[in-house]
């Protein structure tokens, strides 16, 4: 590890590259790797833990609109995260066999994501198979995400704290991963669990202290797995217009569990509420705090370094 100078000013502190490190792929169909994997907290890819599924035949947009065009489903688009009336809304529903055609085949830029398949449209899990791989995966908590080429999931994590096994059915994803260690440098939003640093082009300038996020990348293809340990941030590009499905399992740490719990019942709580009494106040607020609290850890020392992710 090369030493990283302690500073007596944030405007010393010369920015970091974004550095993207690979995340391990690996064939295990029983699942023996990506059981030691839960154990390290580690996240890894399987390349063939769902080639038994029969969605990844199944599940054209032609054979899913006329199996389940009829269902109604909710939309969003890329305002989801923007302050105001419409923050952390959908943007309303439409038939799915609509959606699909305009996501996947017109290319409009809305998406579906946490749209649970066991309350909704329950006969699309005979299209699935649930692994055994020490996790409490329950068949009550399978979730599909559609989204057209060029959309964007921005950079979050799951506000319950859970462990997530997320299989892409059809198109390719580009995913990018930060460690929960990473939360300061990302200019985590208070009482948020979300991010607003720009990854596609990241302006250390601004944000100096995103250069020190322990930052890994991969392109997920069909029928591939990705597991991502509970905490860890994530944000997805659709490569090529498709679906996934996520599995989710509640932790097996219990401090998880409690700070899930206090995410969905303090943190979500308080952010709606201030974001409905002033929204563009609230916004610029948790921007400043975000930057004040990257700034302080940038300013902080141990042993000489800064309490930030170490880089080689």
């Amino acid at each position: 590890m090369s030493e990283i100078p302690a500073i007596a000013n944030v405007s010393d502190w010369k920015p970091q590259r974004l550095v993207w490190h690979p995340i391990a792929a690996i064939s295990d169909p029983d699942g023996e790797a990506l059981r030691d994997a839960v154990r390290k907290r580690q996240p890894i890819i399987v390349t063939d833990l769902a080639a038994d599924w029969p969605a990844l035949e199944h599940w054209t947009p032609e054979s899913l609109s006329a199996r389940f065009g009829d269902h109604r489903v909710p939309v969003y688009d890329a305002s989801f995260a923007d302050p105001g009336s419409g923050y952390m809304s959908s943007k309303g529903s439409m038939r799915l066999a609509e959606f699909l055609e305009r996501t996947l085949s017109e290319g409009q830029d809305l998406r579906m994501f946490l749209y649970n398949l066991s309350q909704k449209i329950p006969a699309m899990l005979d299209d699935i198979r649930i692994p055994d791989v020490g996790l409490r995966f329950s068949r009550r908590f399978v979730f599909s995400f559609f989204g057209c080429q060029g959309s964007v999931t921005p950079l979050h994590f799951d506000i319950d704290m859970t462990d997530v096994l997320h299989t892409v059915v059809t198109g390719r994803r580009r995913i990018r991963l930060f460690s929960p260690d990473s939360s300061q440098a990302l200019y985590q939003h208070p009482f948020t669990v979300r991010s607003y640093v720009n990854l596609s082009q990241p302006d250390l300038d601004e944000f100096p202290a995103l250069g020190y996020a322990e930052a890994y990348e991969c392109v997920l293809e069909p029928g591939q797995s990705l597991y991502m340990p509970s905490g860890w941030w994530h944000e997805f590009y659709y490569l090529d217009a498709g679906v996934g499905v996520s599995l989710r399992a509640p932790s097996p740490l219990w401090i998880d569990r409690l700070k899930g719990l206090r995410n969905l019942l303090i943190g979500n709580a308080v952010d709606r509420l201030a974001n409905y009494s002033a929204p563009r106040r609230w916004f610029a607020w948790k921007t400043r705090r975000a930057a004040k609290i990257a700034a302080a850890r940038i300013h902080q020392k141990s042993n000489g370094r800064p309490l930030c992710a170490e880089h080689d």
